[in-house]
Formats: structure tokens, C-alpha cells, sequence
């Protein structure tokens, strides 16, 4: 079996613009420090919820990685509601 093989990111190979593909690649950051910040605290998805203001469905949405329902806005506001602050800026 032979397959392409890809430098960087799996967004890289699967989309051409790489504008989306950055995109892509920063709300995937975004989820794994929300899932992280959940496991780490023991957290139940509700009890995530209540913390990040929003409903439970949405916490069980970055649970199982559908990347595509969140904008980043949504998901920086999540995380800064818990006192996450993933993204640095360089000076």
C-alpha cells in the first residue's frame, strides 16, 4: 500500500488554502487544551459546561472533535472562561 506523504500538519494534505488549514490547525489546538483542561480537573462534560458557559452538547461536540461546528472565537471564549490562555501572541 503506498500513500502521499505530507511535511507538517495533517491540514496541510487535506486542504489546499492554506489560510483554512491554519485555521484548521489553531481550533484543533484550541479543543485539545479544552479536553486537557477537562481531563486534568476531573470534570464532567455538564460541570465543563457550566465553567465555559455553554451547553452540555457543546462540550461533548469538542469531545469528540467536530472541529468544524466551532468558529475560533467560540472555542478562545470557552477556554478564557476557564482562565486558559493557549494562544501566545509574539511581541
Amino acid at each position: 500500500m503506498s500513500g502521499a506523504r505530507t511535511k507538517g500538519s495533517v491540514f496541510d494534505a487535506i486542504e489546499e488554502d492554506a489560510g483554512v488549514a491554519e485555521q484548521l490547525k489553531i481550533k484543533a489546538a484550541l479543543m485539545d487544551c479544552i479536553r486537557q483542561y477537562i481531563k486534568e480537573n476531573g470534570l464532567t462534560q455538564q460541570e465543563a459546561a457550566d465553567l465555559m458557559g455553554v451547553q452540555r452538547s457543546r462540550i461533548g461536540d469538542v469531545s469528540r472533535g467536530h472541529i468544524t461546528v466551532f468558529s475560533i472565537d467560540s472555542l478562545v471564549a470557552m477556554a478564557a472562561r476557564v482562565g486558559l490562555h493557549p494562544v501566545k501572541i509574539a511581541a
